[in-house]
């Protein structure tokens, strides 16, 4: 015996999902993140962050972004005193990438050694690189984004 079977019924099974399906872990969502804009006002540079031979100015993006990432100007305070600044280090982050506003600034980075950054130079530590900073200019400024915007420093014996 021969059994037909119309078109819209061959259709609906090809159409058909499988029955046993793969369980996919749930991406956990973020707040949704908001617009951050800051203007330059030389007031808004604070002296409490990480160094105290430098001063900080938060752009709103760690508030903006519920903590995914932070971007700050930092602004190295001159003379540059190698035995304060020259501590080898290394960041516990996700993602760290520097770009020179103005001036220079001279860095080790395991693996890569001693670097130049001028005004325009940009780069990224990945995570956990051991790094120091060497010697600065005067009126050096410093574009720095990471992620996450919380983050642990280690300060390594040296």
């Amino acid at each position: 015996m021969v059994k037909t079977v119309s078109k819209s019924a061959v259709r609906t099974a090809a159409t058909k999902k499988p029955t046993a399906r793969a369980v996919v872990a749930a991406k956990p969502r973020r707040p949704k993140q908001r617009i951050a804009i800051s203007h330059y006002r030389d007031e808004d540079f604070q002296t409490s962050g990480l160094r105290a031979y430098a001063q900080y100015r938060d752009l709103g993006i760690a508030a903006a972004s519920h903590g995914l990432a932070q971007a700050h100007v930092i602004r190295l305070i001159g003379p540059c005193n190698p035995t304060e600044v020259s501590k080898l280090h290394f960041h516990d982050v996700e993602f760290q990438m520097i770009y020179v506003l103005k001036g220079w600034v001279k860095t080790y980075m395991e693996g890569q050694g001693e670097t130049l950054m001028r005004q325009g130079s940009c780069w990224t530590q990945p995570p956990r690189i051991k790094h120091l900073i060497l010697d600065y200019s005067d009126e050096c400024e410093l574009l720095e984004v990471i992620l996450p915007a919380e983050f642990r420093t280690v300060e390594l014996a040296g």
